[in-house]
């Protein structure tokens, strides 16, 4: 018999109960402030939400999540991880995303030993185990716990939940690394960063909130969601003028419009089906 949204809730806090402490790496998005509600409900003043500043996410991302999390009553640790320092992350392969995700679970635990919390907990869904993530090989690792996997939660349920329980980034678009906008083999910098940043920036404030800018170096691949590619496509001048100015020769607008993960599209079968494998030890 198919469980219900509620029963899977209810193993939820089942499975937080049991842990009695908890460390949450909190993003700000709606998985991780599911997580971290639930714990609170379960475990009160036991819980600690942790906010991580990271050069491959936007400041206006951290300062949210510190906010969500305060709101909420929870007390709040600060903290920042440097991957542009890191090699590995830098030549910006696919198993960079391993990396990536290893140095944050590493940092987690070394707080969480500090800080005399025994679980680390982070906002993975069981929708993660259908894509690309290295960072589930890390995440098993280093031995933090997926609570939503461990209820079997997908994210519509997420949604359901958050909704639920009056979480104002319940209906809050899917945000991820800006490194994601940069091509495997082309080395990141902290220029390419901030040319995806301000060029994202510019475009939300034109009223495209769900919109990628991919860097293939001299060029800007512009992806909006299809029914906006039109709208789009009249602020062409603006648009241009602005970009250019950020450093790109040529931009460019992506007819098959918005999708996440589309830099995995270049990825060979072969080397997804690995990779998975390996993600999903």
């Amino acid at each position: 018999m198919k469980e219900t949204t509620n029963q899977k809730n209810l193993k939820l806090g089942e499975i937080l109960t049991d842990m009695g402490r908890v460390m949450v790496a909190f993003s700000g998005g709606v998985d991780s402030a599911v997580v971290l509600k639930r714990a609170q409900e379960e475990l009160g003043d036991q819980v600690l939400a942790v906010v991580v500043a990271s050069e491959l996410f936007r400041q206006e991302e951290f300062d949210n999540a510190v906010k969500v999390a305060e709101d909420m009553g929870v007390q709040v640790y600060k903290t920042e991880i440097k991957e542009l320092n890191n090699p590995e992350i830098v030549a910006n392969t696919p198993e960079s995303w391993y990396h990536s995700k290893r140095m944050l679970y590493s940092h987690l635990n070394e707080l969480a030993q500090k800080l005399d919390y025994p679980y680390v907990l982070d906002g993975m869904i069981m929708d993660d185990l259908d894509d690309f993530r290295p960072g589930l090989r890390a995440r098993t690792e280093l031995g933090a716990r997926s609570v939503l996997q461990e209820a079997n939660i997908y994210k519509h349920e997420v949604r359901e939940l958050a909704k639920k329980l009056d979480l104002p980034v319940w209906d809050k678009p899917a945000s991820c690394s800006l490194a994601s906008r940069v091509p495997y083999g082309l080395k990141l910098t902290k220029t390419k960063i901030k040319q995806v940043n301000e060029a994202e920036l510019f475009l939300a404030k034109l009223g495209f909130e769900q919109v990628r800018v991919r860097h293939h170096e001299n060029i800007a691949r512009i992806e909006v969601a299809p029914e906006k590619l039109t709208q789009l496509v009249q602020h062409h001048d603006k648009i241009q003028l602005k970009l250019t100015s950020l450093g790109f020769t040529y931009v460019s607008l992506d007819l098959r419009g918005y999708r996440t993960g589309s830099m995995n599209e270049e990825l060979s079968e072969s080397l997804m089906d690995t990779k998975l494998e390996k993600a999903s030890v």
